[in-house]
């Protein structure tokens, strides 16, 4: 039997995908069921197995040999739990074991969502032929997750490299995370557009205030607007710099609805880290758009899946 297949799952709080995925990073079978995020924890766990169960009817099923999950979180890799914010059904919930029950003992990897969205960018994507980067989300939420010497670098729990709770103004507003200043409390779309609003930008007569709203505004020339992501830029790229000097990546690789919106974050973004990234070893750093789109989290699920089956073939298990 051919066991040249992975299984992936993308879980947030709006949707559970899954696909089969060969190993070149090609989706061949997709399912996916709404999240339902207020609901009971099994409840929840229920949506996981059908979209398994869609998966499993396919004729390739019988082709995988791993499962990888990528989760919002936290997650907790070593023990196989996670815990979404956006999830509230799932505190501690054994993930883990649940899908290994409902794919017949497969192996199963775990890891955070924007580990996920790192490892496909590493692997298909823009940070592909980089053995050093951090790859991020900024959304509703800023995530991401580091490579490092040539590999992706998830850490003991799986959540290595979630750069937006990095504290980058130590007097700043109060996060829900608990600590004060984050670099999400700034450069998440929300924050942005709330830092917009407060400041005086009026939406326009459709009365959408989400940052994309913002973002063209500021492309229009509102100054309000341009100063809103001038300043979620500056927060990024202090973020960036630390973790560069840290860790001594050679590119950051931004995606996320805020990715989107173009020289308006990434024209005072670089200009910002060229203040902040001053030391010799990360004056070449580069930063630079995200390639991998909607997939990402499956492709990403995919390639720890994929690493997973590769370190046991080696290991003989």
């Amino acid at each position: 039997m051919h066991t040249d297949l992975v299984a992936a799952l993308d879980i947030g709080g709006t949707k559970i995908a899954g696909a089969l995925v060969d190993g070149q990073g090609r989706i061949l079978v997709r399912a996916q069921r709404p999240t339902p995020a207020e609901a009971h924890g099994d409840t929840v766990m229920r949506s996981v197995e059908a979209v398994l169960g869609e998966l499993a009817a396919s004729p390739l099923w019988e082709r995988a040999s791993a499962v990888g999950i990528g989760s919002a979180g936290p997650v907790d890799a070593s023990a196989g739990t996670v815990s979404p914010v956006n999830v509230p059904g799932w505190r501690d919930y054994p993930l883990v074991a649940g899908v290994r029950a409902a794919t017949g003992g497969l192996p199963v990897e775990l890891i955070g969502d924007g580990v996920a969205i790192t490892a496909a960018e590493h692997w298909q994507g823009a940070a592909r032929g980089h053995d050093n980067a951090l790859c991020m989300v900024v959304s509703t939420g800023v995530g991401g997750g580091l490579v490092l010497g040539g590999r992706l670098h998830p850490g003991p729990t799986g959540n290595a490299g979630h750069i937006g709770h990095i504290s980058v103004d130590l007097d700043g507003d109060p996060c829900p995370c608990g600590s004060r200043g984050c670099v999400e409390r700034i450069a998440s779309g929300p924050n942005i557009a709330r830092r917009a609003l407060a400041n005086g930008w009026l939406p326009g007569p459709d009365g959408d205030t989400s940052a994309a709203a913002v973002a063209a505004a500021a492309r229009a020339g509102d100054p309000v607007a341009v100063a809103s992501f001038a300043r979620a830029a500056r927060a990024l790229a202090a973020g960036i710099a630390a973790t560069a000097t840290l860790v001594e990546i050679d590119i950051a690789v931004v995606g996320g609805g805020v990715g989107k919106a173009g020289e308006v974050l990434f024209a005072p973004l670089r200009q910002a880290l060229a203040e902040y990234a001053t030391l010799s070893f990360v004056r070449r750093l580069v930063v630079t758009p995200a390639r991998m789109g909607t997939d990402a989290g499956l492709v990403g699920a995919a390639a720890a899946a994929l690493t997973l089956r590769t370190d046991q073939a080696a290991a003989g298990v």
